[in-house]
């Protein structure tokens, strides 16, 4: 094909602009930015092959060549500083980003309650305290930046989001969780912090979670397999909804003037079947969207607030979420870096195996700590509205995993049990300075002997453990604590942390 003069020229400026493309840093480099201190610095983006691109940061300069339109280079560990710092790169043009600090950054994951800011959300109650805590909230060394909402079936290299320096005006688009959790920081290690805000309502851990990494264990291959049955009956079953679509918008016409006469909720609206392929529970797309992109941005550890949405699959959960936490560390290549997870709440529909899950995946993955919030729970609201305390508590693990601090950041947890007679003898870890029984004796615990039948049962502290027996079983095998879906507990150490629900049996 003989091609024209004009259109000859159009190539040609097309090829001439790809070849000399803007230097693009990441969109995790932009003003306000949050760079981890002590730590490697990776800083990459895009640019035109071949292109010869300079970063110039903190009294350093490094040079490097992009390759199929990307760029990387690597900075030397630095010390935090909460004096802004300007980084240059430069390329066929040149970057300026202003305003940048050195400290400490956290990725901060999971669904609904790490999604929850700070201030007011449409459907859900007002958190605790949040109009007081927002116009106090002068700390313009703490930064958040919130990734958006990004499903993908491949993994994306880049992404959508900026840095927001914290302000009453700014931080009620927060998370609250994280919020919390960066203050104490800030307050206790007095160095920037910087919050990546990566989480979404209502998804499950499979979606966080790689995909090469659900297929090489072979206990998650239900994950898979369940999304392979989704996508061939997807069809069939969109068509099937659109075919009877006009009889259940009718019938839920219906059922709303019904609802309304009884003065009872009004039911949901009919909806077709999610497609497997935009549907953000589907397996890996988050990891790909909201995740890969970050890497390899140093980072201190990550917290974490999710299960619910993998409530009805708890023995699953036991091997999908040690299996994330595993492998996000092994792509961000910075070894286990502290990974600190909140214990689902009290919640009528939240059945107590998910919490032992959790429980569970202590043991399972290392550099790891648990906030267990039975006391913080809402039994008719899956959304707690007490966040401050959940944030508080992740801060005293990320003290201790993190930094080094020499301090109690766990409630009590289960150890091991031993049968003595008509009793049980349970011991604990992270017993602090002692075990106690919070606002009258202890409650919550239950006994059995071989027949299974749980029964209430009579405990008492004894040093670091707890004796529990009962009349109604003179040999017992096994004991339960807070083993329902919400738990009436008030076993605490003295330092205030509450104990976590456990059985002492596996079944």
């Amino acid at each position: 094909m003989k091609i024209r003069p004009p259109l000859l020229i159009l190539c040609l400026a097309f090829a001439l602009r790809t070849l000399c493309a803007d230097v693009v840093p990441n969109p995790l480099f932009t003003d306000n930015a949050v760079l981890q201190q002590q730590l490697p610095l990776p800083v990459w983006g895009t640019a035109g092959d071949s292109e010869k691109v300079t970063v110039e940061f903190a009294g350093q300069k490094v040079e490097t060549v992009a390759t199929n339109g990307n760029w990387a280079v690597k900075l030397q560990p630095l010390s935090a500083t909460a004096t802004p710092q300007t980084m240059t790169i430069r390329g066929s043009n040149t970057v300026t980003l202003t305003n940048l600090l050195i400290g400490e950054v956290w990725i901060c994951s999971g669904q609904s309650n790490m999604e929850r800011q700070l201030g007011p959300r449409s459907g859900q109650k007002t958190l605790v305290n949040w109009e007081q805590e927002a116009a106090s909230a002068n700390y313009p060394e703490i930064r958040h930046f919130l990734v958006k909402n990004t499903i993908a079936t491949n993994p994306l290299t880049t992404l959508t989001g900026n840095w927001a320096v914290c302000s009453p005006t700014t931080v009620t688009n927060f998370t609250a969780v994280g919020y919390y959790f960066g203050r104490d920081l800030y307050k206790n290690l007095k160095v920037p912090i910087g919050l990546i805000h990566s989480s979404w309502g209502g998804t499950p851990a499979e979606a966080w979670t790689r995909s090469e990494a659900l297929a090489s264990n072979p206990i998650l291959a239900p994950v898979l397999e369940r999304q392979a049955k989704d996508l061939s009956t997807y069809p069939e079953r969109l068509a099937k909804y659109q075919a009877d679509e006009p009889k259940l918008k009718a019938d839920y016409t219906n059922a709303c003037a019904a609802a309304l006469a009884a003065a009872k909720p009004t039911p949901r609206p009919p909806a077709p079947p999610r497609d497997p392929l935009k549907d953000s529970h589907a397996p890996s797309v988050l990891y790909n969207g909201m995740i890969n992109p970050l890497r390899p941005y140093a980072i201190r550890g990550v917290i974490w607030y999710q299960g619910e949405s993998n409530g009805n699959r708890a023995k699953e959960y036991q091997t999908l979420f040690p299996v994330m936490i595993d492998d996000w560390r092994a792509q961000w290549k910075e070894g286990d870096f502290p990974f600190l997870f909140v214990q689902v709440a009290p919640f009528f529909k939240m059945g107590p195996e998910i919490r032992e899950a959790q429980f569970l995946t202590l043991q399972k993955a290392t550099n790891t700590a648990m906030t267990v919030i039975t006391d913080h729970g809402d039994a008719n609201d899956i959304h707690p509205p007490e966040k401050e305390s959940v944030g508080a508590r992740l801060a005293l693990a990320a003290r201790a995993l993190a930094y080094g601090q020499d301090l109690e950041y766990s409630g009590p947890l289960y150890k091991e049990s031993k049968v003595e007679g008509n009793a049980m003898t349970i011991s604990f870890t992270h017993t602090g300075k002692g075990l106690i029984a919070k606002e009258g004796p202890l409650k919550g615990f239950t006994i059995a002997g071989a027949d299974k039948v749980f029964v209430p049962a009579d405990a008492t502290i004894k040093k670091n453990s707890v004796i529990v027996s009962s009349p109604q079983v003179a040999s017992p095998v096994a004991a339960r604590y807070g083993w329902t879906n919400v738990p009436d507990v008030n076993l605490f150490n003295a330092e205030g942390l509450p104990a976590s629900p456990f059985r002492t049996d596996t079944e």
